[in-house]
């Protein structure tokens, strides 16, 4: 059976990864694909118990290798009992932030060295990368004030705030802006870069044609 395709998508805090891969998932379905929807930290029941330490706490909770060593755990274990197996069946997998988010956050962001970060992606994963990678780009001030809207609405309905990484410093989230943006230089057949301070449909019209043009997909409709 063909390998299924793997799909990440990648942004800062307040990007709007949620909406977006909610939205490719249901267009991907209607188009008869057989496609799962994911993310991380999360997607497995082991990395979703990891997930717990990661986003919830104060923000100094962790160093940086720690911080980057439980991400790998995780992440681990959401390949081997998630994607891994989904994708030698022939599903698609659409997945809210793979390993860019970790050398984003991790190397950039906190600067973990770049170099041994991805000697551990290879040692966790293998070869294992997404066939497309979309980031989600919009200014720093936009996005933590869409993610403070959003962790605002989380503590009134389900009384758990995952806000970890939204209480960093302004200068965490430019250095981790950058880095996504470099690191879709550097990977420029693989990466995906989306401005986000349109509209929702107008961002989600884009995805689809560029996501449909990149895997030979009919765009009609």
């Amino acid at each position: 059976m063909p390998r299924g395709k793997f799909i990440s998508f990648e942004g800062g805090e307040g990007s709007g990864k949620s909406t977006q891969i909610n939205y490719l998932h249901e267009t991907l379905k209607s188009v008869g694909i057989d496609v799962i929807k994911t993310r991380e930290p999360g997607g497995s029941d082991g990395a979703e118990e990891i997930r717990n330490l990661l986003v919830d706490g104060n923000p100094e909770r962790w160093d940086a290798v720690t911080e980057t060593l439980l991400h790998c755990a995780a992440r681990r274990d959401h390949l081997k009992t998630t994607v891994v197996p989904a994708l030698q069946a022939g599903q698609w997998v659409l997945t809210d932030r793979f390993s860019d988010s970790t050398m984003a956050y991790q190397g950039y962001g906190h600067g973990v060295n770049k170099k041994a970060l991805k000697k551990l992606h290879q040692f966790i994963a293998g070869n294992i990368e997404p066939d497309i990678t979309i980031i989600l780009d919009l200014p720093i001030k936009v996005g933590l004030a869409r993610a403070e809207e959003r962790a605002g609405k989380q503590n009134t309905f389900i009384n758990k705030v995952e806000d970890r990484y939204e209480r960093m410093d302004k200068d965490f989230h430019e250095r981790l802006r950058k880095g996504f943006i470099n690191i879709a230089k550097n990977n420029r057949k693989r990466c995906i870069v989306i401005d986000t301070t349109r509209s929702i449909d107008e961002i989600k019209t884009t995805i689809r044609r560029l996501v449909f043009e990149k895997l030979g997909l009919s765009n009609d409709g």
